[in-house]
């Protein structure tokens, strides 16, 4: 897990490892050898941070609706960036299994938001002023639940805690947009290297 820390390409595999570390097969040490391969082959990748001026915090989340074969939960999948330097991110299961794919996707909006606030907040204090913060999405419908403040007898199940993003949206902090599939930088999150 630590690896992921530096090394953003390594979130999906790693995570997908660490839900069979408690009981790993033979196949499961066969993928893990093949990571050390992977690492032996990229070993001097990593994030490099040139000195540069542009301060614009953008984000990108996104979500594998039931991707989780054992339980059918989901993993929120979020990327955040400072200018163009990916400066966060996250690969989490969601703590219950949605619905429908617009609640996980829902979820995964609002737990990339969070992480947002929390940045935007530290940020601030350093006296720089965010508004308007781009959170890029490629699902209509979940951009549509959080610009909509109307309960839907499809969505009403949804936890309130997620609903906050409803309210930043409304006051301006943050501007959703859709992305295509092609576009969407947090799409490497959810798939495995090649």
């Amino acid at each position: 897990m630590y690896l992921t820390a530096s090394r953003p390409d390594l979130v999906f595999v790693v995570c997908m490892h660490a839900r069979y570390q408690a009981s790993p097969t033979k196949k499961h040490l066969e993928a893990l050898k093949w990571v050390f391969r992977y690492l032996k082959g990229t070993i001097n990748w990593g994030l490099w941070y040139l000195k540069d001026t542009a301060m614009a915090l953008t984000a990108y989340a996104d979500v594998d609706h039931a991707g989780c074969q054992d339980t059918q939960r989901s993993t929120s999948r979020s990327a955040q960036f400072l200018g163009d330097k990916l400066v966060s991110w996250s690969s989490k299961k969601q703590k219950s299994t949605a619905i429908s794919t617009t609640e996980a996707e829902y979820i995964a909006m609002s737990g990339c938001y969070a992480q947002i606030l929390w940045m935007r907040s530290q940020l601030t204090d350093y006296g720089f002023d965010f508004n308007k913060i781009p959170l890029y999405y490629d699902n209509r419908s979940a951009i549509a639940l959080c610009c909509n403040n109307v309960q839907h007898s499809r969505s009403k199940h949804i936890d309130i805690c997620h609903h906050f993003i409803r309210e930043q949206v409304k006051r301006g902090v943050v501007e959703l947009y859709f992305v295509t599939t092609d576009y969407q930088l947090a799409d490497i999150f959810t798939k495995a290297l090649p």
